[in-house]
């Protein structure tokens, strides 16, 4: 089983490149579809999930409070039981053993367990507001975003995603030591870099199967 979690800055086009990684190597895609999953598992609407979901109040955890949800005791009401939930989804995920992608979620932390290829995906702040402004084009006009309304959605999302990352692990999101791969899409169209990326994948997962292999051999085959 071979599983690539995609962390990324919002706007930075981390989603894109999920999808595109799903699409190119065949594999199963999860993002929104564990929202999905989890409003029907908990007879709520989607949206009302994404938002308990995205205010779910880390700033008042204390940092000693790490590495597990069955540790915080800062809300034991229907934050903290979607919060363990979808832990519990994403982990019924890689336990049914298919070649997947997960973006987003904080699923590399999630499954470590299961040694995933970590990718973490940024831009700088300009290409991000850009490629925000892009798809604000798509939607009805009188539903659009300012660009200052978008710039305060990136820096609170951002701030909020660091700080849920800073609870889980003790580390920093900017800590690259937390990923097995980062990559700067400023300037870039996600289509190539897909491609990049998917043969980065592919040579990560035969490496770390050799290792797996050589670890386990019998002692006579190692001689």
């Amino acid at each position: 089983m071979r599983i690539i979690t995609v962390s990324r800055q919002f706007g930075s086009g981390g989603r894109e490149l999920g999808k595109r990684l799903a699409d190119l190597l065949g594999w199963d895609y999860y993002d929104k579809e564990i929202i999905e999953a989890l409003a029907e598992d908990q007879g709520m609407s989607p949206e009302h999930v994404r938002e308990t979901l995205s205010h779910h109040g880390w700033h008042n955890v204390q940092l000693t409070y790490r590495n597990s949800f069955a540790q915080l005791g800062f809300d034991h009401g229907m934050r903290t039981r979607l919060l363990l939930r979808q832990r519990e989804i994403i982990q019924n995920i890689a336990e049914a053993g298919n070649d997947c992608i997960i973006v987003g979620r904080d699923a590399d932390v999630i499954l470590q367990e299961h040694h995933p290829f970590r990718v973490y995906v940024c831009a700088d702040l300009q290409a991000r507001l850009k490629r925000c402004m892009v798809y604000e084009l798509k939607r009805p006009r009188s539903e659009r975003l300012t660009e200052k309304e978008i710039l305060r959605n990136i820096r609170q999302i951002d701030k909020s995603r660091s700080r849920t990352r800073e609870v889980l692990t003790g580390k920093r999101r900017s800590d690259s030591s937390m990923f097995d791969l980062t990559v700067n899409a400023t300037g870039w169209d996600i289509k190539p870099l897909t491609s990049a990326v998917a043969d980065f994948a592919m040579c990560w997962f035969e490496a770390r199967d050799e290792k797996t292999a050589a670890a386990i051999a019998p002692e006579d085959e190692k001689a």
